[in-house]
């Protein structure tokens, strides 16, 4: 499969404390799906190029929950949820937290909209406790790692 690299989109409502992030893969809902709940493959693209990512835990099922490491030169940076509903192909709903920062956590639903043609526009939304809590993830380098972090999501679908 021939992938191209698409535009990824990260919008903040000016009312609310959220975040928006939307991407389109050429892929089916199936195989994006996959990539987002089989550890071995999201340790594969999930983040920035530079980072070395380990996996503690993936349990990415109704109730389940998460635990992973990025690393560099710099340190270690620690992530860590819960996984409220996996609904195979159309929808996650995650809580997300990064250690360094225990109350910044927030509600990510991630669905999974398939466009016809092998395609799927993945569609991110993160509610944040405040207006400050999203300005600061906002102003953390957080558009750098997702949008490499896709990149290598298009390489790995097309790999696949």
């Amino acid at each position: 499969m021939n992938t191209a690299t698409r535009e990824t989109t990260i919008t903040a409502d000016p009312n609310v404390p959220t975040i928006l992030i939307t991407r389109e893969f050429d892929a089916p809902p199936e195989k994006v799906f996959r990539a987002h709940v089989e550890p071995e493959l999201v340790k594969r693209w999930l983040g920035p190029r530079r980072l070395e990512m380990e996996i503690e835990r993936w349990d990415a099922e109704t109730g389940g929950g998460y635990r992973y490491t990025h690393r560099d030169d710099q340190g270690e940076y620690r992530f860590y949820g819960s996984f409220h509903e996996v609904r195979a192909n159309e929808r996650i709903v995650q809580t997300f937290t990064f250690e360094g920062f225990p109350d910044g956590v927030s509600l990510e639903v991630m669905t999974f909209i398939d466009l016809g043609d092998g395609r799927t526009r993945l569609e991110g939304l993160s509610i944040l406790e405040s207006m400050e809590v999203r300005d600061m993830v906002l102003s953390s380098g957080m558009d750098t790692g997702v949008v490499q972090g896709y990149e290598q999501l298009d390489e790995l679908l097309a790999a696949e």
